[in-house]
């Protein structure tokens, strides 16, 4: 996918009109709802949020370029403010034997092209929670995506239909059958045994930092189908011939998070239309870091933009077009919260922390939230 942030943005006049109210799937009813705390607004698409210590989070206000310190009485500071525009994303926080760090994104993008620079940054905080110097590129992964292109040899787009039928295609319409490009974007970052993981929504893979800055590709996620009917076919403008036919969209991960036994959890969006025009296609998935094999644990999403998982397995989307936090249970999706425009998603000593309203409307203000969603105990372990 060229450009994650670019794809969520240009949705946001039709997630505003078209987010409706979710009913939940499966499961036993909750004895209360879950409550939901203000604890900062007033935020520019904040899209990616961490846990700190001694109730302090911190939150990412990605158009801005801005990573921001929010306290345990929700006051705000800057913490660090890109230089030339770029967007500053993916946050998580390290606190262990007093080295206090923060890992973050930065992607510089331009308005035409998408991404063109991308790189994973680290920022040491002292014992007061202030800067302990400059932030330091740890890697540069548009550098290491240039030199390898991990999903370079999977097919996109229609890969089993005559090239008669696709010659029948415009030109200028969506690319019909591709190899994954050289693109970088990443979005989300989490840290576990002297490792960073990345999901690059750009590079549609997984990738592991070293804390020496050694980038390798753990998993490249699995391509997304969907099969053509003819509403969509008119919708895209592609010829009656591909009808029936099975369209392999790019993954997009959104997220990634370390879970049980050392598992990574990924969140993807479908790498075509976000909104609801192809139906429900988000999916989240588990992914062996050691080998690489990524298994599906859930789909069905509207916009599957981040995820939360409990030291237990618990784990939880949220779904920014579908306007609700979802738990996955051995029942099915079962709707948590409804909110609107959900992105960042936290587990918070046995509750969630999240982010909502993450993009402005079209002539508003921004006014992105920064939540503390108080879970009941029966939404533990799916029950």
């Amino acid at each position: 996918m060229r450009r994650a942030t670019t794809a969520v943005a240009a949705a946001a006049t039709a997630l505003l009109l078209a987010a409706s109210p979710a009913a939940a799937h499966g499961g036993k009813p909750s004895p209360r709802p879950p409550t939901v705390t203000d604890v900062a607004t007033g935020l520019v698409s904040p899209l990616s949020a961490a846990v700190g210590a001694r109730g302090t989070s911190y939150v990412t206000q990605n158009f801005a370029g801005l990573l921001t310190e929010v306290d345990r009485h929700g006051d705000t500071s800057v913490l660090y403010a890109s230089a030339n525009g770029e967007e500053v994303g993916g946050v998580s926080f390290r606190d262990r034997h007093r080295d206090r760090t923060l890992t973050f994104t930065e992607t510089l993008i331009d308005e035409e092209t998408g991404p063109v620079a991308s790189s994973i940054k680290t920022l040491r905080l002292d014992r007061w929670g202030n800067p302990a110097g400059p932030a330091r590129t740890l890697a540069d992964v548009r550098a290491y995506e240039n030199a390898n292109n991990p999903d370079g040899d999977v097919t996109y787009g229609f890969r089993d239909v005559d090239q008669a039928c696709l010659d029948q295609a415009p030109p200028d319409g969506i690319p019909v059958r591709y190899e994954g490009i050289q693109d970088s974007h990443p979005y989300a970052t989490t840290r576990a045994w002297g490792t960073t993981f990345v999901a690059d929504a750009g590079m549609n893979a997984i990738l592991s930092v070293s804390d020496r800055g050694r980038v390798r590709t753990v998993a490249v996620l699995p391509a997304q189908p969907a099969v053509v009917t003819a509403d969509a076919a008119e919708m895209f403008g592609l010829p009656d011939c591909v009808v029936g036919e099975t369209y392999w969209f790019e993954p997009v991960p959104t997220d990634v998070e370390v879970g049980p036994w050392g598992q990574l959890y990924v969140t993807t969006l479908p790498g075509g239309p976000e909104d609801a025009s192809l139906g429900a296609r988000g999916a989240a998935y588990r992914v062996n870091p050691w080998t690489g094999s990524a298994r599906k644990i859930g789909g069905g999403f509207l916009g599957s933009t981040n995820l939360a998982v409990s030291p237990r397995g618990d784990v939880y989307v949220s779904e920014l077009f579908g306007g609700k936090i979802t738990q996955l249970t051995r029942w099915g999706n079962r709707t948590v919260v409804e909110t609107a425009l959900p992105g960042a998603l936290e587990w918070n000593h046995g509750d969630l922390l999240a982010t909502t309203n993450v993009l402005p409307g079209e002539d508003g203000p921004p006014d992105g939230h920064l939540v503390r969603i108080d879970l009941p105990r029966s939404h533990w372990h799916g029950r």
